[in-house]
């Protein structure tokens, strides 16, 4: 079989270049990259620029280039490399010395930026750019020694202050970004917070500062169970991590402590329960929200055991550390009531109505506000000194001691002051007895109604024709000074 002729192509022979083509190839590259940065197309100039550092890597400008292109894309840590590059590639090549120390600034590492200045200062001493980033990074060195100072003093919104002029400068330093948005957190802005942690995530998902912050937020909106997750992350990126460390701990000591004390009110044992709550606060006094629970919780325990005055004081705290707390209010405006503090009541009922406009709401305002109206008429129960709840026999008994106590008769020695003031209860007595002895007057009386209202006042009420009436009638009874036993003496005689 005849052997036939194939003509492959062949590949050819790439051409060399010379150093000189090189040099103008490059340089071509480098001005379509000034002319795409100049129409601020920073993707494409970042293109050309790093076409001229492969076609000829020892040119120092094509570093320094490449370094402000990055920068404007906010990519510092490859700009940082890049001006370091071009440093090395030529020692006295200003723009590059400029540009790794705002480098550095931009990431939050000022000493490192200040040396930077300072060299570019000895070697030109009048380089105003060079004065002005000096004096920026003394700046951010200053506003990280206040914030520090001011964390240890738990002012954290100086420390967000610091961090906000701070990050002026230095707007790509993870370590301020970070500390603003803990600060945020622990001021109770967690929804500000968790967007300067998320936005840190979506760049670095694995970073256990902003898991951390994440975790932080979750912790102080009492969402124990999820913060608990982040900072265990946190610890698996970063295991050295101290803060995420001692959050776990706390969450987890917390969250026990609580359920410790919850159980004990559910099964009746309110002295455990209140000394268990108490220990939980001791925990963590960041922790806002979960604090103002359990505040609000040890006020209940306290009512059950009587002590109304701690509970009000409890119901308080929580309020102060949540001022939304509905729940709080409405355990404080009960305590209020049972302590007859009726104005402060109807004004917790009245915000938690404006809050919650429920029937069993206004039910409870309502009811506060008609104890408020009769706690301003007079008292018929105190007068008598007798309980709301009684009996007729009661209500006797109490006038008929109390008529003896201030009848006129019985200090008629007494100064003309006295008189007068016991001649005034004496009256009231009357009054009281009159209205709490009659099964219609008492109903509308602790119904609330006023009784001016139907028609009656106090100059109705003879307090003498009730005291007659009371004990029989006239000559029934009458008061004798016994002069051996001195002034102000008597004896009872019934006739």
């Amino acid at each position: 079989m005849a052997a036939v002729d194939c003509d492959v192509p062949m590949e050819p022979e790439p051409q060399i270049m010379s150093e000189e083509e090189m040099e103008r190839q490059a340089e071509g590259f480098k001005e379509q990259g000034n002319a795409f940065y100049i129409k601020k197309d920073y993707s494409e100039a970042l293109n050309y620029y790093t076409k001229a550092i492969d076609t000829c890597p020892t040119n120092a400008s094509y570093y320094g280039n490449r370094a402000a292109t990055l920068m404007m894309l906010s990519r510092y840590r490859e700009a940082l490399e890049d001006s370091q590059q071009a440093v090395r590639l030529d020692d006295c090549f200003m723009k590059g010395r400029l540009r790794e120390g705002k480098c550095h600034l931009s990431l939050g590492n000022a000493m490192a930026a200040s040396r930077c200045f300072q060299k570019v200062l000895e070697l030109e001493p009048d380089n105003s750019q060079a004065q002005q980033e000096d004096k920026n990074a003394d700046a951010v060195l200053k506003y990280e020694k206040m914030a520090e100072y001011d964390f240890e003093k738990r002012d954290f919104r100086k420390v967000v202050y610091c961090m906000d002029r701070a990050l002026e400068f230095a707007p790509a330093c993870h370590r301020f970004i970070i500390l603003k948005a803990e600060c945020l957190a622990l001021l109770g802005r967690y929804q500000e917070a968790q967007s300067v942690a998320s936005d840190i995530l979506r760049m670095d998902s694995t970073n256990g500062d902003a898991l951390y912050v994440r975790g932080l937020c979750l912790y102080y909106e009492d969402c124990i169970d999820k913060a608990v997750q982040f900072f265990v992350q946190a610890l698996r990126m970063a295991p050295d991590h101290e803060k995420a460390r001692l959050a776990c701990r706390n969450a987890k000591a917390l969250k026990a402590k609580k359920e410790e004390g919850n159980k004990a009110f559910k099964d009746g044992n309110y002295e455990a329960a209140y000394e268990l709550y108490s220990e939980a606060l001791t925990i963590d006094p960041n922790n806002i929200k979960t604090n103002a629970k359990l505040y609000c919780n040890r006020g209940t325990v306290g009512s059950k055991l009587k002590k109304l005055e701690q509970a009000i004081e409890d119901c308080t705290s929580a309020i102060k550390l949540d001022e939304t707390y509905v729940r709080a209010y409405l355990r404080r405006a009960q305590c209020y009531m049972d302590t007859e503090q009726y104005e402060e009541a109807v004004r917790d009922y009245e915000k938690v109505y404006q809050t919650e406009k429920t029937n069993e709401h206004k039910h409870l305002l309502k009811t506060a506000q008609l104890e408020l109206k009769k706690s301003k008429r007079k008292d018929y129960y105190k007068v008598l000194g007798v309980g709301k709840n009684a009996t007729d026999d009661e209500i006797k008994k109490a006038y008929r001691k109390r008529a003896l106590m201030h009848h006129p008769d019985r200090h008629s020695a007494a100064t003309p002051e006295v008189q007068k003031e016991e001649e005034k209860k004496f009256k009231e007595v009357g009054e009281a007895f009159t209205v709490l002895s009659d099964p219609k007057k008492k109903s509308r009386y602790d119904s609330g109604h006023d009784l001016e209202d139907d028609g009656m006042s106090a100059g109705d009420f003879d307090a003498n024709n009730i005291f007659k009436a009371f004990f029989g009638g006239p000559g029934g009874f009458s008061f004798e000074s016994n002069s051996s036993s001195g002034p102000g003496n008597f004896f009872f005689q019934f006739g």
